[in-house]
């Protein structure tokens, strides 16, 4: 219970008290002017009654600030709840984008390393070719330079000296 409640409460109970003690005085008649004409009542009675109407009517008024605060309160969820599904959505939606965007750039790498893939294979059978070319034609090189050593060897007469049975 709060400070407020506690106050209100103790107030009440002092009212009541207070009633109850003096039930007598406030239930006798006075003559009571209305303005227009004057009546005998009992003045206490009707302004504990005017008292009782007055915190009736003031405690309606706060059930119905309360539900009214209550009732904003609910439509301010469900307003929040729509924005944050909204957002949500949006942010999936960036997520997706971000994705397409991520396969895409992925896609066009792939495709560009396929290329330089190709264009080295083509280039490293381009080299081996001329290697091999190359090496043909040093063989052929090295294999017409022993066949002209190999000429000059035969040709040349042999030694007096040297005997080939040794």
């Amino acid at each position: 219970m709060g400070v407020r409640s506690a106050f209100l409460f103790v107030i009440l109970l002092l009212i009541a008290a207070l009633a109850a003690l003096n039930w007598g005085t406030l239930s006798s008649p006075v003559p009571v002017s209305l303005g227009f004409m004057t009546v005998s009542a009992p003045l206490g009675l009707m302004m504990l009654g005017l008292t009782v109407a007055l915190g009736v009517f003031f405690l309606v008024y706060v059930l119905y600030l309360h539900s009214s605060v209550l009732l904003d309160a609910k439509r301010h969820n469900r307003e929040m709840q729509v924005q944050r599904d909204l957002a949500d959505k949006a942010e999936a939606s960036r997520f997706t984008e971000l994705r397409n965007f991520l396969e895409a750039q992925e896609n066009k790498h792939m495709a560009q390393n396929a290329e330089r893939h190709a264009a080295l294979l083509t280039r490293l059978g381009q080299v081996e070719s001329v290697v091999r070319q190359r090496s043909e034609q040093s063989d052929n090189t090295v294999a017409a330079h022993i066949g002209q050593l190999e000429d000059r060897i035969e040709r040349r007469p042999l030694p007096t000296d040297i005997d080939p049975r040794v």
